[in-house]
Formats: C-alpha cells, sequence, structure tokens
C-alpha cells in the first residue's frame, strides 16, 4: 500500500518517514535501504547527524531514488549565504544526489539576519538544488517573519511533537501558511510506549502504544518521522494506515499535552511559544 501523503505549498510529503539521527555507518545504509524496500517513500538526514553518505548509500542501494522523498538539514552554523551555499552542495555530494526533496534551516541562528538565510535557501530551490524548502523548529514569530521574506513557497516546519507537548499554536500558524508539520521524536524518544492511555486505546485496535501515538498525528495531517535502529519496529512504526482513532480518542490523547513534556531543548533554541 502506498504510504498516504500531505500535500502543502506544492510538495506532496509522505505522512511517515524515517529519521535516522544517531544511525552511523553501515548500520544506517542498511537500515535505509530495508525502510524503502518494506514501503518507505521519505527519508531525513541532517548536516548535523554526520550520516548523509550512509543514507545515499541506502537510497541509491534501494534502487528506488526517484520514488523517495529525501530531506536533509542545513547546521546553525552554516546559514550565512556563502556557508549555506556551499554546505548545501556539500550535502548532495555526501548523498550523491543531483538535488533533495526538501531543503530545511535545522535550526534559527539570531546571530545572521534571517533575510540573507532565506534569500540563500530560495537560491538553493532555483538554481535546483532542492525541489522545495522549509524550515525547522521555527517558532510562530520565526515562521511568520521566514513566509514574508520567502520569494518561494515554505513547504514544512520539522518540530518536536508529540502528545506530551501541545504545538497546536504553531500547527496552526503553520496551516495558515499552507505549510506541512514534520514531527520529530514524535513517540517522545520511546516514552509513549509505557503510557497507559495509549496502551488501553491500542489494545482495542491490536495495535501498540507507539502505533496509537504515531496515528494520533498522522490522523492530524502531521508528518512522523520515527527514528529505529530495529528492522522490526520499521514495519511497526508503518503499519498505522489500516485503522483510525475516535473523535473521543483522540480528544483523550490530546490532553496529554498539559504536561508540556519537552525534549530537545538546547542553550541555542528560541524562546519557544
Amino acid at each position: 500500500m502506498a504510504t498516504p501523503v500531505v500535500e502543502a505549498n506544492g510538495a506532496r510529503i509522505p505522512l511517515v518517514g524515517l529519521g535516522t539521527w544517531t544511525l552511523r555507518g553501515r548500520d544506517c545504509s542498511r537500515l535505509v535501504e530495508q525502510a524503502i524496500r518494506i514501503g518507505y517513500r521519505h527519508i531525513d538526514t541532517a548536516q548535523m547527524y554526520d550520516n548523509e553518505r550512509e543514507v545515499g548509500e541506502g537510497v541509491r542501494a534501494s534502487g528506488k531514488r526517484s520514488e523517495v522523498f529525501v530531506t536533509t538539514k542545513i547546521i546553525p552554523q552554516n546559514l550565512a549565504p556563502a556557508d549555506l551555499i556551499r554546505t548545501t552542495k556539500e550535502s548532495l555530494a555526501r548523498l550523491r544526489l543531483t538535488e533533495v526533496d526538501l531543503l530545511l534551516i535545522h535550526w534559527p541562528n539570531p546571530r545572521i539576519p534571517l533575510a540573507e538565510t532565506i534569500g540563500a535557501l530560495c537560491k538553493m530551490k532555483t538554481d535546483g538544488y532542492a525541489r522545495h524548502i522549509g524550515v525547522s523548529n521555527f517558532t510562530v514569530a520565526l515562521m511568520d517573519e521566514a513566509v514574508a521574506l520567502s520569494s518561494e513557497p515554505l513547504v514544512c516546519n520539522q518540530i518536536e511533537c508529540h502528545p506530551y507537548l501541545d504545538q497546536s499554536v504553531v500547527i496552526a500558524a503553520a496551516s495558515g501558511h499552507g505549510m506541512a508539520v514534520t514531527a520529530y521524536s514524535p513517540i517522545a524518544r520511546g516514552d509513549a510506549k509505557g503510557d497507559a492511555l495509549l496502551t488501553r486505546i491500542g489494545g482495542k485496535y491490536n495495535k501498540s502504544a507507539p502505533q496509537v501515538c504515531l496515528r494520533w498525528l498522522v490522523q492530524q495531517g502531521i508528518v512522523v518521522i520515527p527514528r529505529t535502529s530495529k528492522v522490526e519496529r520499521l514495519e511497526e512504526n508503518l503499519a498505522i494506515f489500516d485503522f483510525a482513532l475516535t473523535e473521543a480518542e483522540m480528544n483523550e490523547i490530546a490532553a496529554l499535552g498539559g504536561r508540556k513534556r519537552r525534549l530537545v531543548d538546547w542553550a541555542f533554541s528560541p524562546k519557544w511559544d
């Protein structure tokens, strides 16, 4: 079964992808190849992950490059225009691709004017190095500013998103701009596995708590990119399109967001919404 997609400002982004943060070496390339073989059509990497070469090897080994949506992200130290342009080309060389499907600013950098960064990002699209462009870890204010500055449509904001962190304000703002939201850490780095509510709901559908968690997100049209190093988990994370949660169940899970449990928060993070 083809993975459903979300459409955003001209992009068609598969709703489930493989996150590759912490994956390295041959294990990374093999897992990427295996993911594509079993039906994944979205692979997410970044300059910061130091695995673009291995991700590219896995994509090529699958023999299905034309079917796979590949995302990479520019490290915040590389957001000055000359650095962004140079390192985007370096990322493509490591991936051994002529273009990526989506190029994102990984984190905002207040030391570099956003107008300059967005201008260079747009150039990467118009020059053919990226089919689509977007942002990651942007607040509502930063997203509004980026959209106003961009001469090309921004298609995505990739953010930490799971039931324990209420991101409804950012999601609504992205939607208002026609942008998709991609959820990283969508099962809260494994915390969903032991959740009593998700386990109870999963029992009704013969699904695991992480599957319920992922279903809750994709049912809202949010793209998920769970990371795993286990082949059996690859299959589990993809098997979320053969059931649907009720409105009451969706609301019950949303209520978990009152815990405001943010897992990714660095010294250089923006002031979150």
